[in-house]
């Protein structure tokens, strides 16, 4: 027996939120009719499609397999509702993007807000995450990451470069003694990253530098900077945050000067969808102008 798409869809909605009550969140369902949704769907196939534990729900072996094909329904019936609406002149619906708190915070309000106000039948929503984003669990519709994915079903575009720079708060450097070499950066209390928690190598600056103690550290770029503009010390800051932070100043600009990219990640598969298509243009233009921008005025 075939599983039907209305059965697929709740066992995507399980899979991606590893419980049944996560799913019936998200179906806005209730959770025993999901558990018997899954229940009859096993039973149609004749194998178990999830490990049950105290922990959650995790794909078995069957599941992993009923997985890929769930997912390319989901594509196939996207494309379907999208062929049948029709042609649109603007965007409608949910959005959601992923990305890294640094992005959503200094450069995808701007960006969204103009997008959002040229399409007003369109609900945006951005994750701001400090790891990865997990487009497979369907976290987001596409994410933006600091390095290019190698592994896995995507589609994966370079939107820009940005540049980052040491930076201190006027009060610091005003109360310290000057520096005049990146030798000097071994006596001075610095602000950075978690180092156990830095999800992607393009993120541990202070390491490149020779930085081996971070004595203030958070996995969050907005805290990061709120401890540099109290006068804690010196971090290494994107220039596109820079001008929401006038109090703070670069240091060694010609010494330390770094460049990082965006890259927009989405699943292969959406590249079949005219609206998915849209939204990741102007989203990637809004942000290669949002970058220039900010960074004109540092």
């Amino acid at each position: 027996m075939q599983a039907h798409w209305d059965d697929l869809r709740i066992f995507l909605s399980v899979a991606r939120e590893e419980s049944l009550s996560g799913a019936g969140r998200v179906l806005k369902i209730d959770p025993a009719t999901v558990g018997r949704r899954i229940a009859r769907l096993e039973r149609a196939l004749g194998a178990s499609l999830f490990v049950k534990s105290p922990q959650g729900y995790t794909l078995s072996a069957a599941g992993e397999r009923l997985l890929s094909q769930g997912e390319q329904a989901e594509q196939a019936m996207r494309a379907v509702t999208e062929a049948l609406d029709g042609p649109s002149e603007g965007l409608a619906g949910q959005m959601r993007i992923g990305a890294p708190d640094g992005c959503a915070n200094y450069l995808l309000p701007q960006v969204c807000a103009r997008i959002g106000e040229e399409n007003p039948d369109l609900d945006i929503q951005i994750v701001a995450l400090p790891r990865i984003v997990n487009l497979s669990r369907r976290e987001a519709d596409m994410a933006i990451a600091v390095s290019a994915p190698s592994a896995g079903q995507l589609l994966v575009q370079k939107i820009t470069d940005y540049r980052l720079h040491l930076v201190a708060s006027r009060s610091y450097l005003r109360d310290h003694p000057p520096l005049d070499r990146v030798e000097d950066l071994r006596d001075r209390r610095m602000v950075g990253y978690i180092p156990d928690m830095i999800f992607d190598a393009e993120l541990d600056y202070l390491d490149n530098l020779g930085v081996r103690r971070v004595p203030l550290a958070s996995n969050s770029v907005p805290v990061q900077l709120k401890l540099l503009v109290q006068g804690t010390g010196l971090g290494v800051a994107h220039d596109f945050s820079l001008p929401s932070h006038p109090e703070l100043r670069k240091v060694l600009s010609d010494e330390i000067s770094l460049t990082r990219s965006f890259y927009l990640v989405r699943h292969q598969g959406d590249q079949r969808s005219a609206r998915l298509n849209r939204f990741a243009a102007a989203l990637a233009q809004g942000v290669r102008d949002e970058v220039a921008r900010l960074e004109s005025l540092t």
